[in-house]
């Protein structure tokens, strides 16, 4: 049986990759650090995935293993003939993981194995696969990174199924929306390409990262802050706001414009597509929490993410962008005292003021037209707030 390692075995590691690849004939053996979840793993062998959307189902993910990421075990599953990696930590968790997967291939090497092995991180994040090359290779040495490159494929991918909290008497059961897209680039890849069910085969994955993250992760961001700063628990509650709604759709619209014209998007294909992504957050089954959905502000305020990005993006081919200035707005003002990226720019806008953490985290600078109009609504939602 074909055999391939998740390293990750939450909520989209079970639900969404891990699902799909056991669907599609590999014994997908689960590494993570919680030793719980581990144990769950090899105990109860099975768990169920629950679509829940306007046509509802569920299928059972059978004939799975764990082991613990943060030691040998997860070197030793790697040299010892897996075929694929997958992982799904969070781009933070990246660079902590690169250090067992190339102990993995350094093992390999010494084993003499020309066997092909390939390694695609499905993270939300531009080309998160070639960035997790990159901390893999500042651990291998010379000859172990020619190996490497001969025997190793990264396939970056775009990824695209949102996965919610939910509780069931089997805590490794988990609940998905119907929608699902997981893109991955052929030109990563080494050896033949698996059929593999739901992955679809791309030349050129750069339009589709920036498609996706630009457009439901940045609308659902957006819908996330605004939603915490008026109290909403849910992404459902939220973008039911009449006035929050209304702003996600047509800051969607504005990213959407800005994407039309950096790919050539055909423009009633893609606002057909921000029609589906919009409507996807209605979903009433999903109930997405504000605060997970909001979490690591800062990261999300980077100037490559999904914040910042789109605006830029747009505001540079000179189109409006009224409606996405509130996402990085309401970011700001973000307060989570238990996710740690919020308690730090908490703090760092208290001891600094918010136009140290703008610049600092956005990249923008101070004589930039948008650094003005950002300070400006996040001023007018705090008063707001009051």
């Amino acid at each position: 049986m074909k055999q391939a390692i998740m390293i990750g075995a939450g909520n989209i590691g079970r639900g969404f990759i891990g699902a799909l690849l056991e669907k599609s004939g590999y014994h997908v053996t689960f590494a993570d650090v919680a030793e719980n979840l581990i144990s769950a793993i090899n105990e109860r062998g099975s768990y169920t995935v629950h679509i829940q959307d306007r046509e509802c189902a569920e299928w059972t993910v059978s004939g799975i293993s764990g082991i613990s990421s943060a030691g040998q075990e997860l070197v030793d599953a790697i040299a010892g003939g897996c075929e694929l990696i997958t992982t799904a930590v969070g781009l933070r968790i990246l660079p902590i993981v690169a250090k067992p997967i190339a102990a993995g291939i350094r093992a390999r090497k010494e084993a003499g194995s020309t066997q092909i092995m390939n390694v695609v991180a499905c993270e939300n994040a531009i080309r998160g696969t070639s960035q997790l090359r990159e901390a893999v290779f500042t651990h291998l040495s010379e000859e172990e990174a020619a190996y490497a490159k001969e025997y190793v494929g990264f396939a970056d991918c775009a990824v695209d199924r949102i996965v919610p909290k939910a509780s069931f008497e089997n805590p490794l059961d988990v609940a998905v929306e119907q929608y699902t897209e997981w893109d991955v680039e052929k030109s990563g890849w080494k050896g033949g390409l698996p059929d593999i069910q739901g992955l679809a085969w791309v030349d050129d994955l750069s339009a589709y990262l920036e498609r996706k993250l630009f457009t439901l992760n940045s609308g659902h961001a957006i819908c996330a802050y605004l939603g915490a700063l008026k109290g909403h628990r849910t992404i459902v509650e939220s973008v039911a706001d009449p006035a929050i709604g209304h702003l996600v759709y047509r800051a969607m619209q504005e990213s959407g414009e800005g994407l039309i014209r950096k790919f050539g998007f055909d423009p009633d294909a893609h606002h057909a597509y921000i029609d589906r992504i919009f409507a996807r957050f209605q979903n009433p089954f999903l109930e997405d929490e504000t605060a997970r959905v909001a979490r690591e502000p800062i990261r999300k305020l980077a100037p490559a993410d999904r914040l910042i990005k789109p605006l830029v993006t747009a505001y540079g081919y000179g189109l409006p962008v009224d409606h996405l200035i509130f996402g990085a707005a309401a970011a700001l003002h973000f307060s989570c005292p238990e996710d740690e990226q919020s308690a730090e720019m908490r703090k760092k806008i208290e001891d600094e003021g918010v136009e140290k953490a703008l610049a600092d985290y956005t990249g923008l600078t101070p004589d930039h037209p948008l650094f003005g109009r950002i300070l400006d609504v996040y001023r007018a939602l705090g008063v707001s707030q009051k």
